[in-house]
């Protein structure tokens, strides 16, 4: 029996473009046609080689599970027919790029530089609520911070973000405020709550809702059994997307251990397996795979996600985190390219405890939208990644709160006092919000929160008695008899689960007048700096109910004076992000009615 050495090509195409590498000019690049051009010699001299589509594996063409045809020179202009494809893979489409004699590179799609066709989600903003009517608020914790890089793109690009892209509580939930930890892990959770009045509102009040998670020790934290899928068609060919995604995960790389295990699955017009299960400690291997991917083709990302849950569920382990990460700028455009659809398949795809989180890179054709319905219908985070060091602080400093899970289904619920509060509204969490009896039905999906993660959620108050009431009283129907404790403002409870389990557990508190703080420069430097984020995500949102005479000088001042140590510079940032979106406003304001740039 003569065993046959194999290339594997995944590309429909790819021979074609080989060919035409190999002529002057032809070729979409001079490495590509030196390539193709080794590949002729080599079939010149070797006539056992041939070419097979299909999975990554050497194996005698008697064995082999596909036809295969030899292919030479002469040849070579015309690309053979598709091969029938292997079990569990789509027909003939697999053609994600790879380079280094086992994927093929694919010229990258060019974008129009004047199309910007991001996609966001058109929310509506929450509304005031009358306590007296809907005395309770409910809605699922949200650790995402995809809108805060996202924004901190555009702004540092010297232009405002689009109103749909400003998603308040990811804005203040970038940040680490540095609350008090849990005592124990029985009790993963513990709650601090502050009432300040609003620096941007006369007459009301903020109360400021914080819920932090345990932390674990990275020498004690669970083996990770992660695959990594990777968008690798057209539209991820820029520096800031395809280049950007590899050098991030190298840094997670670095982190991981022999314990762990990684995969890599790759998707263009179809997806392909690069690296098989692999153990962290072979480091040098892992990077190799990253090193050969090139971007080109179009976008089969339902097709990519399908086969990334299939490598998880083949090596998955009850005692690891069992996690698929999906990097990509979300344009799905062939297969499975239905937000609703995809989202129904991940949603089932979570009950087999493989979760989903999804980075998003660059901009243009960003598909915000689906980026986000897929990571909260796959219990995992969504993140944005607009450089190296926010790639840095999503898989390398914040590992622990990206990776590992330490309680899912999270769900907060406020009852408030109508003997002490009148009218309330929550800033942000319109895409999480939940109906009351949401709460108590353990079937109901809710976000969960990595190990050393916090949830910071603010509601806006209006006391009993203010002028700054928005809802007058009802003229036919009479007033509803007020009774409640007059020392409790409202009362707070969290319901979680532990990994793995089906049963949810409860934590509550009652938020009293000793919660209340007189001033808000004396309230704690992590309420004055979530307030300066919520002022700055409303004004970037256009909040109705933000009074606009709170200027951009003053969220600067809050946020200056509440900067405390910040070790990595993050509050820092802010600052200047704020100046940011002030000068872009400015120069919003200078461009004449029809449109046009300002002269």
């Amino acid at each position: 029996m003569t065993r046959f050495q194999t290339t594997f090509l995944f590309a429909a195409s790819a021979l074609t473009l080989a060919a035409c590498a190999s002529e002057p000019g032809s070729g979409p690049s001079d490495e590509l046609g030196r390539a193709s051009r080794g590949q002729e010699q080599a079939a010149a001299n070797e006539k056992d080689r041939v070419v097979v589509t299909g999975a990554l594996r050497e194996q005698t063409v008697q064995d082999a599970a596909l036809p295969v045809q030899a292919i030479t020179s002469e040849a070579r202009p015309t690309a053979p027919p598709p091969a029938p494809p292997p079990v569990g893979m789509p027909a003939a489409k697999v053609a994600p790029g790879y380079a280094g004699g086992t994927y093929a590179q694919l010229a990258p799609q060019p974008m129009p530089g004047d199309v910007n066709r991001d996609k966001y989600e058109d929310v509506k903003i929450n509304g005031v609520k009358l306590v007296a009517q809907e005395p309770v608020s409910t809605f699922s914790i949200d650790v995402d911070t995809a809108s805060y890089s996202n924004v901190r793109r555009m702004l540092n690009s010297g232009y405002l973000p689009p109103k749909d892209a400003v998603r308040i509580e990811e804005m203040i939930n970038y940040f680490d405020y540095g609350y008090e930890l849990p005592r124990a892990k029985d009790k993963p959770f513990e709650t601090t709550v502050k009432i300040v009045p609003s620096p941007w509102a006369e007459g009301r009040q903020l109360m400021h809702v914080a819920v932090q998670g345990y932390d674990i020790k990275r020498d004690q934290r669970p083996p990770l059994n992660l695959t990594l899928l990777v968008d690798v068609s057209g539209s991820m060919s820029d520096q800031n997307k395809l280049p950007l995604a590899i050098q991030s995960l190298k840094l997670l790389v670095n982190e991981l251990t022999e314990k762990d295990h990684v995969a890599i699955a790759v998707y263009a017009g179809a997806a392909g397996e690069v690296l098989a299960p692999t153990s962290g400690a072979e480091k040098e291997k892992i990077i190799a795979a990253l090193d050969r991917l090139r971007a080109g083709g179009s976008t089969a990302g339902g097709e990519g996600l399908r086969l990334a849950y299939s490598l998880a569920k083949q090596n998955f382990d009850k005692k690891s985190v069992n996690r698929v990460m999906l990097l990509t700028d979300g344009d799905f455009n062939v297969g499975i390219a239905d937000p609703q659809k995809l989202e129904d398949f991940v949603s089932r795809e979570r009950e087999s405890g493989v979760y989903l989180s999804v980075l998003g890179f660059g901009g243009g054709n960003y598909n915000d939208f689906l980026m986000q319905k897929l990571a909260q219908s796959g219990n995992g985070m969504a993140a944005y990644v607009d450089n190296l060091s926010e790639g840095r602080k999503i898989l390398n400093d914040d590992l622990s709160g990206s990776m590992f899970s330490i309680a899912d289904d999270v769900k907060i619920q406020v009852e408030f006092n109508p003997a002490k509060v009148a009218e309330y509204r929550l800033i942000g969490y319109e895409t999480r919000l939940l109906n009351r009896e949401d709460f108590n039905n353990d079937k109901v999906d809710a976000g969960e929160i990595g190990a050393g993660s916090s949830v910071t959620a603010i509601y806006e108050l209006t006391p009993v008695g203010s002028k700054a009431a928005l809802i007058d009283p009802a003229r036919y129907q009479p007033a509803p008899k007020v009774e409640g404790n007059s020392n409790e403002f409202a009362f707070l409870k969290v319901r979680y689960k532990l990994p793995g389990e089906k049963t949810s557990k409860l934590i509550d508190r009652p938020v009293t007048t000793s919660d209340q703080v007189s001033d808000i420069s004396k309230a704690p430097e992590s309420t004055r700096f979530a307030t300066a984020v919520a002022a700055y995500g409303s004004m970037l949102r256009g909040d109705p109910y933000f009074d606009k005479s709170f200027t951009w000088d003053r969220v600067i001042d809050l946020a200056s004076g509440a900067k405390g140590e910040d070790k990595f510079g993050y509050r820092a940032e802010f600052v200047n992000l704020v100046r940011l979106a002030k000068t872009a406003a400015s120069q919003e304001t200078l461009k004449p009615a029809n449109g046009g740039v300002g002269q």
